[in-house]
C-alpha cells in the first residue's frame, strides 16, 4: 500500500514539475548566435546594453537561445559591424546607424539628425509613427533588419583643446564626431574624423585632433577626455535623442522561431528605456565631478547654433536634391518631427521651461 501511495506520489509530481517548466524549454531548438558591438567593454552602458539583451532572451527561453557579445575589436573593428551583419558572418550587432551614413545618408534617420527629434520624439517616431517601417525597406537593402536597442538621450557637444567662441574658430578644426554632422561642420571649414572610442583619447592628446565628441558626462568622464581637453561644449544639436540598435542579418532572423523572435524583439524594447533611465541616472553625478576636476563647461554661442542649422538645413536639401531614398524618409520625418514641436511648445516647454528655469535655486 505504501509502496502504490510512494509510485502514485512520484508519478504526479514528475508530471507536475514537467507541466511548470517553461513550454519554450520543452519545444524549442537551442540556439547560438554571437553579437558584435561597436563598442568597448570600459563603456558599461553602451556594451552593456547589448550583454543585458543577450541576457533577457536567455532568462526567457530558459537557456535556449543564447547570445555571445564581443566588444569592438574582438570580431570586429567597432565601425565595420554592419558589413559583418550583412555578410552573415555574426549573426547580429549592437550599433548605431549613423556610424554608416558614408554609405548612405538615409541611415542617420534611425539613429539621429542635427536638430531633430530628442529622445520621446524618436521612440514616437519609430515605435508610433511609421519610421521604423520605413527605415526597415530601406535597411532590408542591406539584408538586415533593424531594432531600437538604446537611447543615449541629448549627447554633450564634446571635448575641445581651445575655447571656440565664434564661427571663425571652427575653421580647419580636426574634430572626431560621427554621423552625418561631420557632412554638416564641413560646409563651416571643420575637418571631421570618424575615429572609434577607444581611439579618441590618443588622439587628443597628441593633438592628432583638436576636439572630439562622445555621448555625455558618465561615458566621457571614463574615457577621460578631461585630462586632455578641457573645454566641454553643449548640446550636441546633432544627437538630440539619438537610438542605439540592432542589426540582424536577414536570413538567421528568418530561421528563428516565432516565440524567439517575440523574445528578442521584446528585449530590445526593454533596452531601449533600460538605456535611456540609465543614462539619466549615471549623468548628473558625473558631470558635477567633471566640474570639480578641472572641465570647462560652455554653452555653443547663438552665432555658432544658427550657423550649424542653417548648414543643416542645406545640407538635407542636397542629399533629398539627388537620392531618392534619404527623400522619402526625410519627408516623412521632417512632417512629423514639425507636429511633434507644435505639441511640445505648449506643454512641455511650459513646463521645462519654468522648473529648470523659474524655480529659486535652493
Amino acid at each position: 500500500m505504501e509502496r502504490r501511495t510512494f509510485l502514485t506520489t512520484a508519478t504526479l509530481g514528475a508530471a507536475a514539475s514537467a507541466l511548470a517548466a517553461p513550454a519554450l524549454a520543452q519545444t524549442q531548438p537551442e540556439i547560438k548566435w554571437r553579437l558584435a558591438s561597436s563598442f568597448p567593454k570600459s563603456l558599461e552602458t553602451l556594451f552593456g546594453t547589448g550583454e543585458y539583451i543577450t541576457r533577457r532572451v536567455a532568462e526567457a527561453t530558459d537557456g535556449k537561445f543564447q547570445i555571445r557579445s564581443f566588444a569592438a575589436g574582438e570580431l570586429v573593428p567597432g565601425l565595420q559591424v554592419l558589413d559583418t551583419v550583412q555578410a552573415g558572418t555574426v549573426e547580429c550587432g549592437h550599433t548605431v546607424s549613423y556610424y554608416y551614413v558614408g554609405k548612405d545618408p538615409t541611415f542617420g534617420f534611425e539613429s539621429t539628425m542635427p536638430f531633430g527629434t530628442n529622445t520621446r520624439q524618436q521612440n514616437a517616431w519609430l515605435y508610433q509613427g511609421g519610421g521604423l517601417e520605413l527605415m526597415r525597406d530601406f535597411f532590408r537593402s542591406y539584408n538586415v533588419i533593424n531594432f531600437p536597442a538604446g537611447n543615449t538621450g541629448t549627447q554633450m557637444g564634446g571635448w575641445f583643446r581651445k575655447e571656440i567662441k565664434t564661427v571663425e574658430d571652427l575653421k580647419g578644426l580636426k574634430f572626431r564626431i560621427a554621423g552625418y554632422a561631420g557632412r554638416v561642420l564641413t560646409k563651416l571649414g571643420v575637418v571631421p574624423q570618424q575615429l572609434a572610442g577607444s581611439d579618441v583619447y590618443p588622439a587628443l592628446e597628441k593633438g592628432t585632433i583638436d576636439g572630439a565628441e562622445w555621448v555625455g558626462p558618465a561615458d566621457d568622464e571614463k574615457l577621460g577626455f578631461h585630462k586632455v581637453a578641457p573645454y566641454y561644449y553643449y548640446p550636441g544639436w546633432w544627437e538630440g535623442g539619438p537610438t542605439v540598435t540592432m542589426l540582424v542579418n536577414i536570413a538567421a532572423w528568418e530561421k528563428l522561431p516565432k516565440a524567439y523572435q517575440a523574445i528578442f524583439e521584446s528585449a530590445c524594447a526593454d533596452a531601449n528605456l533600460h538605456m535611456s533611465a540609465k543614462y539619466d541616472v549615471l549623468n548628473p553625478p558625473a558631470l558635477k565631478r567633471l566640474v570639480a576636476n578641472g572641465a570647462k563647461l560652455r554653452p555653443f554661442s547663438k552665432e555658432i547654433m544658427q550657423a550649424c542649422y542653417k548648414a543643416s538645413q542645406e545640407t538635407f536639401a542636397e542629399d533629398a536634391a539627388h537620392n531618392p531614398a534619404f527623400k522619402k524618409v526625410f519627408e516623412h520625418w521632417s512632417a512629423f518631427l514639425e507636429e511633434q514641436r507644435s505639441w511640445f511648445r505648449v506643454a512641455e516647454f511650459g513646463f521645462d521651461n519654468f522648473v529648470l528655469n523659474g524655480i529659486p535655486k535652493k
